[in-house]
This record gives structure tokens, sequence and C-alpha cells, in this order.
């Protein structure tokens, strides 16, 4: 046998990956499986092993189909995936290309919680300027979770810790369960009846997506949005993220981060206290120290030596000044005297008589010259109007008729002009000087 009859593992690997590829059921595959050994590369890239109970398969989602993820997988996690099987040539392994990738077993309530998510975000729930600041020393801190797990003892034993002066309330409310929604959205409206409570701290201990539902349902957000409380949110694990996060004014990644986040600690507050009493007293003693500087220099001032003499001061002082408000008066008085001198003397120039006689006398001048000027302007009239009736006299057609003159007028009362405006048999009225003719035309002649 000659040596050309064997093929390279090289060789061999591209020839059975070229059947992997050419293979349609294999180039778009659908399985599903359990996440192992899973590792995010640098580049983004994951890596993973998809098994089950009798098998195994290597994995590969690159970083163009993965970062469309809603949800980070992690070992142990069940998931659908959408992908390629091919070959890698490098090791000679089969494995899957993924596509598409999302958790088996929770994928309807993953929807219903991005749904919800969604929703609520576009409503403005989840926006950082409606979060209430959480009061940095609380008196009163309400807790409400299961009163049985291990949350509300880390919570209360990290309260007793770090803040022994606050006060807790702890409201029993259901965390799991198909009425856990309903007991834990109760508890925030009680909680907020009452008075006196600071902050809330609302949450449970970890568990599963289907565990910690109650905290993605609409309700519970819908109660910590109108609750006027501060609320932190402490649902699950640093991993676990609920509607119930987003909607708080403060989220804690655990229980116990919660209670770290309500209260601050007691030696942290013992050594703010005595900082600030160290404060106080140097700036105490340093008041008293410049006080007691300015009581030395006014005892060695002058005025307490001599008190006398600032009085004997301050009497020569309010001499001057009655003696100056004295004159003032007298000059304002003297002042006031004058005006008020003036003021007759035109009164009595402009008495309301005189002028009522003088606006008289100007009434009787002007009516006279009116009068006047009445009679001359009539006259001018008259001789006018007189003019203009001769001269109406003279143009007058009566005037015309007495000297036997005769204007013809046709039925329709207009002045006959010619011989065409009548005909034979028409009624003609003549008017003379003394009245009017009515006549019929027998004949008609033209020059």
């Amino acid at each position: 046998m000659t040596a050309n009859r064997y093929l390279t593992v090289q060789a061999l690997t591209k020839y059975i990956k070229r059947k992997f590829d050419v293979d349609p059921y294999l180039a778009n595959i659908h399985v599903k499986g359990e996440i192992s050994n899973f590792k995010q590369h640098s580049s983004g890239h994951m890596y993973f092993t998809l098994k089950d109970d009798k098998a195994r398969i290597l994995a590969v989602m690159f970083s163009s189909a993965n970062k469309v993820l809603k949800f980070q997988p992690e070992n142990g996690m069940n998931v659908l995936i959408q992908g390629q099987i091919t070959v890698y040539e490098g090791s000679g392994q089969y494995q899957i290309y993924v596509k598409e990738m999302q958790p088996d077993g929770i994928g309807e309530l993953y929807l219903a919680y991005e749904q919800l998510k969604a929703k609520l975000e576009s409503e403005g729930l989840f926006a950082l300027e409606r979060k209430r600041k959480i009061p940095q020393y609380p008196n009163t801190i309400g807790i409400i979770t299961s009163p049985t797990g291990a949350a509300v003892r880390d919570i209360i034993s990290t309260i007793k810790r770090r803040y022994p002066i606050g006060k807790m309330i702890l409201h029993p409310a259901l965390v799991q369960g198909e009425n856990a929604a309903k007991s834990i959205a109760d508890a925030i409206e009680k909680m907020n009846q009452m008075e006196k409570i600071d902050v809330l701290i609302v949450g449970r201990g970890g568990g599963s997506i289907e565990e910690l539902w109650a905290f993605n349902e609409e309700i519970v957000a819908r109660a910590i949005a109108h609750s006027h409380i501060p609320i932190i949110s402490a649902v699950g694990h640093e991993t676990d993220f609920t509607i119930a996060d987003f909607v708080a004014d403060l989220r804690a990644p655990t229980p116990t981060g919660a209670a770290e986040l309500a209260v601050p600690h007691i030696e942290e507050l013992m050594e703010k206290l005595l900082n600030r009493k160290s404060r106080l007293i140097r700036s105490t003693s340093e008041m008293i120290r410049h006080e007691r500087k300015r009581l030395e220099f006014l005892e060695r001032s002058y005025i307490f030596k001599n008190p006398q003499r600032l009085y004997e001061q301050k009497m020569e002082h309010l001499d001057r000044l009655t003696n100056q408000l004295s004159r003032g008066m007298k000059q304002k008085i003297q002042s006031l005297f004058i005006d008020f001198t003036q003021l007759q003397k035109q009164f009595l120039r402009n008495q309301p008589k005189k002028q009522v006689e003088h606006e008289k006398e100007k009434y009787k001048r002007l009516n006279n010259e009116l009068q006047k000027q009445l009679m001359i302007a009539l006259k001018d009239k008259q001789q006018e109007f007189s003019k203009v009736l001769m001269t109406l006299e003279a143009l007058s057609p009566l005037k015309v008729m007495d000297r036997g003159y005769s204007l013809a007028y046709t039925e329709n009362q207009q002045i006959i002009k010619s011989v065409n405006q009548i005909k034979e048999d028409d009624r003609i009225r003549v008017q003379v000087a003394d009245g009017n003719i009515i006549c019929e035309v027998k004949e008609i002649g033209k020059e």
C-alpha cells in the first residue's frame, strides 16, 4: 500500500466538516439542555457545554448573537437553543454554533416580566426623579417579609447590631405562592397608614424565578410607587432583579444589604458625634477666649472708667440739638407766615365778587358787539336777497307770459318744443299768465 492512500488528519476533518455543513437538518437545529462550564470571553463570545443526563455537546455563541440576550446565562440554567451543528477543525470536535437562546421552563414568565417592565417604564415608574431619598437617621424601620424566613432574621440582627436605637415594626406577608402579591401590596398599604415609619424594607431571600415571582406582579409595583414612605427592595440574591427593584426608591442586593442601607452604623455615629463634640468644645473655647479679651478691653476703656464724662457729653449734645430744633421751628413758622400773607393778598386781589363783575362787564361788551355785527350781517344779507329777487323776477317765465307768451305741454307734461312731439287729435295743455287752456290738435303745419 502506498502512502498516497492515507488522508491527513486535517483533510479528514475538513471532509467531515463539509458533511456536517451540507446537511440541511443540522443547519438549523433546535436543542434543549442544561448549561455547564459556562465562560464568557473578554471578546464577548460565550463558550459552554449543553448537556442532559445522558450526553453533552460543546456550544459557542458569538458576541454578535448574544448581545441581544435579555438575560445572563449561568451554570445549571436550562435553555432552549436554535443553532447550527458544525465541526471545529482545530480540535476535530463537533459543536453547536448558537444563534438564539432563551430560558427553558421560564420563557412564559420571562416574557410577562419583560412586558410589564416595558409598560411600567413607559409610565415613568422607574424614573430617577420620582425616587425618594432614604432618611439618614430613621427612628422607625418597617419590615415586610415572611416572619419565618432567613431574610427577616438577617434584617433584624443587622439593624440591632448596627443601629440598636432604631425601632422596628414587622408586618408579616406571604412572599411566595398564588396570594403572595396581594399580601405584599396590602402590607405596604397598611404600613403607609401607620404613623412615624421612616423607611420600609420589602423583600425575601433567594429562590427561583417562580419563587420570586410575587415581586414581579403589577399590584406590588404600583403599591411601591404609591407609597409615601421610602422603600428599599431586598429580593433574592445580588444577581436577582425583579420589577419591585426598579420601582423601589433603593435596591439592595440582599436582605442584609437592605438593613445596612436603611440604617447607619452606631459606631460611625458615635465617631461623628465625638468629632462634632470636639469641634464644638474647641469652637466654644475659642469664642469664650475671644469674648474674654473683648471684656478686658472694655473694662480698660475710658468709658467704663469715667461714665460721667459720657453722660455729660451726651447732655451737651442734647442741648445743641434742642437749640437747633428751636431755631429751626422759628424759621419754619416765619416762612409759613410769609407764605400765608402772600396767599391772603393774592386772595383779596382775586375775590369772586370782583371776578363776577369783571365777567359781567366783559359779557355786556361782547353782547353789544355781537348785536352790532348781527345787524350789519342782516342788512348785508337783505340787500343781497333783494338783488337776487330782482334778477329772478327779470328772468321769471311769468314775466314773459305777461307780455303775451305761453307754454304748451303734452299729456306727459313735457314742454312742446317741436311739432314732431305731437300728432293730430292729441290733447295738449297751454299755460298762459293767468291759467291753463286744454286744446285738441286739429292740424299740424311745418315751416
